[in-house]
């Protein structure tokens, strides 16, 4: 299902700008905050007008804009998340320069000093070579990568014990904390075309310590990440204050398993099967 323009914005700038100003203090001082309360009937184009706000504000302070990250594409982890209602289909969220790093080598190190309630999530990350056209098949789309690579996301929750609505996460940065990027596979043509229905078939395990938690499939991502990332493509064409998707975009595609909470000292590892995709290890520390 795609989450689009459903009605006009209710909120006035002045209100948007308040709740936005909320989200980012939450966020830089690494405090809880509440869900929008259910009298103030925040709906999801309210949540992306506030999430421009955010987006407005950090690119004044100097941070730079570099793509999207793609959430709740994992059609098979949607009924658990939603505290007033079920979750039912992909947002988006804005990705900035700040919260990406590209790790040397399949074993990173990182800090969840400030981090709220953190959890991981394995993801498929692709970068656009060349932009393609709002109305582009999936073929197309495909044609227009320039690389793949393995991530790991550190997702973060402002509200407590991560109880929230859609209109909540979209406007809450889509939780994203942080970012750490594989190595960047290049694409042949002949891969491009195969792609969704390699990584389709395409299965991880994440571990935590050595011991196998959880797994997760290419194909729960609306088929695969590939298909995610064009439901993303439609999602932006119906979203008018939106720019579709840019030669240079990073898409973070959305996570393969339902994301684990994390501690310091701890080390989570991935191991994928069925594509040629070297796992990582994260170790991570106060």
């Amino acid at each position: 299902m795609i989450y689009g323009l459903t009605q006009p914005n209710m909120l006035t700038l002045a209100q948007a700008d308040f709740y936005a100003q909320q989200l980012l203090t939450a966020r830089a001082q690494s405090t809880l905050c509440n869900p929008f309360p259910a009298n103030a009937q925040i709906n999801l184009d309210d949540a992306y007008f506030i999430a421009r706000q955010i987006q407005a504000k950090r690119i004044e302070n100097g941070e730079q804009l570099i793509g999207r990250k793609i959430g709740f594409a994992n059609h098979s982890l949607l009924k658990k998340y939603g505290k007033l209602a079920p979750i039912h289909g992909l947002i988006w969220t804005p990705l900035f320069s700040s919260t990406v790093r590209y790790l040397d080598h399949s074993f990173g190190v990182q800090s969840l000093t400030g981090a709220v309630q953190p959890r991981i999530a394995p993801e498929i990350i692709f970068k656009l070579g060349s932009t393609p056209s709002p109305d582009a098949t999936l073929d197309e789309l495909s044609d227009c990568l320039e690389w793949m690579a393995h991530g790991m996301e550190i997702v973060v929750c402002p509200f407590p014990n991560w109880e929230f609505d859609t209109a909540d996460a979209v406007a809450a940065f889509g939780f994203h904390g942080a970012l750490l990027i594989g190595e960047p596979h290049q694409l042949a043509s002949t891969t491009r075309h195969h792609l969704g229905s390699i990584l389709a078939n395409t299965s991880v395990s994440l571990s935590c310590d050595s011991t196998l938690l959880t797994a997760g499939f290419g194909s729960d991502l609306l088929e695969s990440p590939l298909h995610a990332l064009w439901h993303l493509q439609q999602l932006l064409k119906i979203q008018p204050e939106s720019t579709t998707l840019q030669a240079g975009d990073i898409i973070s595609t959305g996570t393969w398993t339902d994301p684990q909470v994390i501690h310091p000292g701890q080390t989570w590892s991935t191991a994928f099967s069925g594509a040629s995709l070297a796992g990582l290890s994260i170790s991570f520390v106060d």
